[in-house]
């Protein structure tokens, strides 16, 4: 099965979703029903939209995107595809969700610019995964293509982890830049304490459906979970910006 939805991934790479989505009655919307539900298995919707397809609602949670029956008695969680159309619903649906997540949270990011900028690729990392230091071990092979990394944090262990605090004082320190370098490269770094958006950057990253880093959210939205070399990211960003 696994296969199957990688292949229709690849098939369906970006093509136009076919309808659009439409707010719900406000009675629906507002149905404490769905609400409780969701709730009593640790899920919190966020919105909830008429879907593309027929019959079903589409439901942004703090864990992703699942679909819902109408009566809000069924959800699921999978991916959907529109064979006749050729589109991937659920990367379709959440492109202008992450696009939109990412630009809020944008000021708060620890950015490395190019000099000669041509993209900008928002990376949820992970100062201890080990594709994630590959990824900064590169970093200027990444400038020199054009592309500005703008990381934003997702501590795979969670908010209680060791890692979280350790991103909690990169995003406190003086030289953001060099203290992230020092936790990628395996060094630890001083201990700082400020206000930071640390723990709302995780969750924005869990709202999107991340489980894993690094996770790159490109400029039209779309996402790519795991690490690209920038000469093939560089070929992506290029082929997307002629669409």
């Amino acid at each position: 099965m696994k296969k199957i939805i990688a292949a229709l991934c690849l098939a369906f790479p970006a093509a136009p979703i076919v309808a659009a989505t439409t707010a719900v009655p406000a009675a629906l919307q507002a149905d404490q029903q769905l609400q409780q539900r969701m709730a009593e298995i640790g899920i919190k919707p966020t919105s909830v939209a008429n879907a593309p397809v027929p019959g079903l609602l589409q439901v942004f949670t703090d864990r992703g995107l699942f679909f819902a029956s109408s009566d809000g008695q069924y959800l699921i969680q999978g991916e959907v595809f529109d064979l006749k159309n050729k589109v991937h619903v659920n990367e379709e649906v959440m492109k202008p969700m992450r696009l939109a997540g990412v630009n809020k949270m944008t000021p708060s990011a620890i950015e490395f610019k190019a000099k000669n900028e041509k993209f900008v690729v928002t990376v949820f990392t992970d100062t201890d995964c080990g594709y994630c230091r590959k990824l900064h071990s590169e970093m200027q092979d990444y400038l020199d293509a054009g592309i500005s990394i703008h990381y934003l944090a997702y501590p795979r262990g969670g908010e209680n982890s060791q890692t979280f605090s350790t991103l909690e004082s990169i995003w406190c320190s003086k030289d953001k830049q060099g203290a992230m370098t020092k936790a990628k490269g395996g060094s630890d770094v001083s201990v700082a304490k400020c206000d930071n958006n640390v723990a709302a950057q995780y969750h924005l990253g869990q709202s999107f459906g991340i489980n894993g880093t690094p996770a790159m959210v490109l400029p039209d939205g779309s996402l790519i979970p795991g690490y690209q070399p920038a000469a093939a990211l560089a070929a992506a960003l290029t082929q997307l910006a002629k669409r």
